[in-house]
């Protein structure tokens, strides 16, 4: 048996490009036969709608109202909600990160200055993974693809807001490297339950808790992924438009020839 989780989720009042609260999420998830779900709102360097000029405990408490607030509905109906949340480097690359906590975040005010090799480092000392989240998306907004090969645990190959050609290069470069993939809604809208495409990850157990998550990832234990069919199919004139920088453990650019990454 397998359990059907989404990874991706934005709620309203955090991520400020989210249309739904947190609580409104959990009953269309359970129609759609879901286990759980995990809470990403937009960290301090994307696209949040919290004041950063708040002092830190306060940012963090408001940071995490969302998640609060879903994993309250979430309890009352009977589906596990998680926590989490998806950093952006530059305004162009974006993290999923996975197992660290509120309380770690209190204690940690200098997440808001990492690089991305501190993020990665500090992350997995604490016991959490970083997926690096719809790598190969290009957008007006974004002026370089930066495909971060060493200072990420996953790829996350299944994007619910990406063109179908950005996810297909996404699944070639997570085989090229033998990542993980995964796959999220990237959801910032409930209604989108009932009439969109819902993507997540098949988890051969049950999930005790979000550790359990980053356990699976760090394994490669993630059974499957949910997406529509087709998704991969590679048709040849996939391209990348902006400049590509290819990091690796360090977080030093190593590569710009993008198509050795995933040929």
């Amino acid at each position: 048996m397998a359990y059907l989780y989404e990874t991706h989720v934005h709620t309203a009042g955090v991520s400020k490009c989210a249309a739904s609260a947190g609580a409104d999420y959990i009953a269309g998830y359970i129609d759609k036969g879901y286990s759980g779900l995990i809470i990403t709102d937009h960290f301090f360097n994307a696209n949040t709608a919290v004041n950063r000029k708040l002092p830190w405990k306060q940012w963090v408490d408001c940071f995490c109202r969302g998640y609060e607030q879903a994993k309250e509905e979430g309890d009352k109906q009977g589906l596990d909600v998680f926590f989490g949340w998806e950093e952006t480097f530059d305004g162009c690359d974006d993290y999923l990160i996975y197992g660290l906590d509120k309380k770690w975040l209190l204690e940690h005010g200098e997440c808001r200055y990492w690089t991305r090799g501190e993020q990665y480092r500090t992350v997995r000392n604490a016991g959490g993974c970083v997926v690096q989240a719809h790598p190969f998306r290009q957008r007006y907004y974004i002026n370089r693809v930066v495909l971060s090969a060493g200072c990420a645990d996953a790829v996350e190959v299944a994007n619910g807001g990406n063109e179908v050609s950005f996810d297909a290069l996404a699944f070639r470069y997570a085989q090229k490297l033998g990542l993980p993939m995964t796959a999220g809604t990237d959801i910032h809208d409930a209604s989108l339950l009932f009439g969109g495409e819902i993507f997540g990850v098949y988890l051969p157990r049950k999930l005790n808790g979000i550790e359990d998550y980053v356990k699976m990832i760090l394994n490669n234990e993630i059974a499957g992924v949910k997406t529509e069919q087709g998704r991969f199919n590679f048709y040849g004139d996939e391209t990348v438009s902006a400049p590509v920088e290819i990091r690796g453990k360090n977080d030093r650019v190593i590569s710009n020839k993008w198509k050795e990454y995933v040929f």
